[in-house]
């Protein structure tokens, strides 16, 4: 591990000054604080001012190998120095596409774009152009990205009835919100019920298999793909998080259950932007002009979409997932935090409880059994002061998620134990 970078406060005084100039709210819009990060090398990451932190904000994600891993550094540097991008195929672009194919099972076509929110927004679409019907069924809760159809219920200010969807944002039009069919996650009957009620309209279901913190009950997930089948439905997974994280072959492998279509994205392109479409080639195939009816064709166009550099470092970081015991690895890291967070949490007598699975989880604070959106609303303010304590205290993590790296060492999970342990008595 390097040395850490000389402490500067005056670097970060400056820099925050400045930010708060020429950046609304001071910040990118990702996180809460104005923690400024400097570099990162495995696990470890450096602010300005030369404070270090155990990761497990790992850029939101993709980086489930670690920081500035010297594997896919190397190949990065030697496809940089050849040309950084194109807009037209490349070589790696071409064998991602065909390594996701023989990793996913609902994959047999690749269509590339540059970030999870396109990736969900192109589903989506795609979901309707196959179907020609314009409804789309989501699930309360469910975070679908950046589009104005991703931002409907996803965080929502009022609570609605099912199905009626609240925008989480400004600027979204009312006329999307009646396109998309809001349903309570982790209830087949409800959604049935809905399924029943939008048939004539609705093109099919966008779900994350693994929603949030909120796993699956046993049968949901294949309930889903029952009714699918059973109305003729397109069922999409959004893999965006768990592609490449709970399984090899994502999710979908984990749980056992195939969806027709799924997007990916993080983890694929190894730290850089890249994100993906893939599934059955009958549906993927309105991607293609020389295939389709005029009317049936689904334009999607991106300059850097598939771009050699992330496509080259996404290759070599699915290379490294691939090895054994990785997964392993990570899944008992995870484990042995979640169990020590068990622990301290009842020595310390927290309203609070740990949700989630080994490779992505979190605190809820209440004390309800969470299986949907709903449940899983806890106290704002005593999870501002417990993330506020474990930064404090060196830990670095979003503001409700611990995402799980291949590369968390014995060392990062003991120093995050001890963190915690302190955190749970100052609350």
């Amino acid at each position: 591990m390097p040395n850490s970078v000389a402490h500067d406060p005056m670097v970060e005084e400056e820099l925050l000054s400045l930010a708060k100039r020429v950046l609304p709210g001071g910040g990118f819009g990702n996180v809460g604080h104005p923690t400024i990060i400097s570099r990162g090398h495995g696990c470890r990451v450096w602010d300005v001012a030369g404070r270090e932190y155990v990761d497990y904000l790992l850029g939101s994600g993709p980086m489930i190998v670690g920081h500035a891993h010297p594997e896919v550094l190397e190949v990065i540097q030697q496809v940089v120095a050849e040309g950084t991008t194109f807009f037209t195929n490349n070589p790696y672009g071409i064998r991602l596409a065909a390594e996701i194919a023989d990793a996913m099972e609902c994959v047999e076509q690749v269509r590339f774009v540059s970030s999870g929110s396109e990736a969900d927004m192109y589903a989506m679409r795609l979901m309707r152009a196959h179907k020609r019907k314009d409804k789309i069924l989501k699930f309360e809760g469910g975070y679908h990205g950046m589009s104005d159809y991703g931002l409907i219920s996803t965080t929502p200010k009022r609570v609605t009835n099912f199905p009626e969807g609240a925008a989480d944002s400004a600027g979204i039009p009312a006329a999307v919100q009646q396109q998309m069919v809001v349903a309570p996650y982790n209830d087949l009957a409800t959604v049935e019920s809905l399924i029943r009620e939008n048939l004539k309209d609705l093109a099919g279901i966008i779900v994350e298999p693994f929603q949030r913190l909120i796993p699956p009950v046993p049968g949901f997930l294949e309930g889903l793909r029952q009714l699918c089948n059973e109305y003729e439905l397109v069922l999409c997974f959004d893999e965006v998080v768990t592609g490449f994280r709970f399984a090899y072959g994502g999710a979908q492998a984990y749980y056992g259950v195939i969806p027709d279509i799924c997007t990916m994205g993080k983890a694929i392109g190894g730290g850089f932007p890249l994100a993906a479409i893939g599934g059955r080639s009958d549906i993927m195939v309105h991607f293609d002009k020389s295939a389709v009816a005029e009317d049936d064709f689904m334009t999607q166009i991106g300059t850097l979409s598939g771009n050699p550099v992330a496509a080259a470092a996404g290759l070599k970081t699915l290379e490294i997932l691939r090895r054994p015991g990785g997964y392993e690895h990570m899944f008992q890291q995870g484990m042995r935090l979640i169990e020590g967070y068990k622990t301290s949490i009842s020595r310390h007598g927290i309203l609070a409880q740990v949700v989630g699975d080994a490779p992505m989880f979190d605190l809820v604070f209440n004390d309800k059994k969470v299986i949907d959106y709903r449940s899983a609303i806890g106290d704002p303010g005593m999870m501002a002061k417990y993330n506020a304590g474990m930064r404090k205290r060196g830990i670095l993590k979003s503001e409700g998620k611990h995402y799980m790296a291949h590369a968390h060492t014995d060392e990062d999970i003991e120093a995050t134990l001890k963190a915690f342990d302190e955190t749970m008595a100052e609350l």
